[in-house]
């Protein structure tokens, strides 16, 4: 059955071929998908690889350089759901004539 792996600090330049390439010499590969920025379309630097034989992957690969990087290569966990949707996030620190004046007292604006 098989396994899917999350694979960080991966170099930017990579590809899914050459992603391919490094994890088929341990085991058949299903899928590889390489993880980009919505905005700019560059890699975000980390991929998933969906392999058979990936607990050979992992010991052989974890932590070896590929491309000039040292790479993190762990079983991938379910993404915890998120919760709704933010909100506002209610603006910064406002003040009113009430505060600012209470807080100098009623001497406000008297001469002495």
């Amino acid at each position: 059955m098989p396994k899917k792996l999350y694979v960080g600090n991966l170099p930017f330049s990579a590809t899914e071929d050459s992603v391919r390439e490094l994890f088929s010499q341990y085991g058949e590969i299903v899928s590889v998908r390489i993880i980009t920025d919505q905005a700019t379309g560059r890699s975000r630097g980390f991929c998933f690889v969906e392999m058979e034989n990936a607990d050979r992957a992992i010991a052989e690969l974890n932590e070896t350089e590929f491309e000039g990087r040292s790479l993190k290569v762990n079983e991938a966990h379910e993404r915890k759901q998120r919760q709704g949707g933010g909100g506002g996030g209610g603006g910064g620190f406002k003040r009113d004539n009430k505060r600012r004046d209470s807080r100098f007292g009623s001497q406000r604006g008297r001469r002495y």
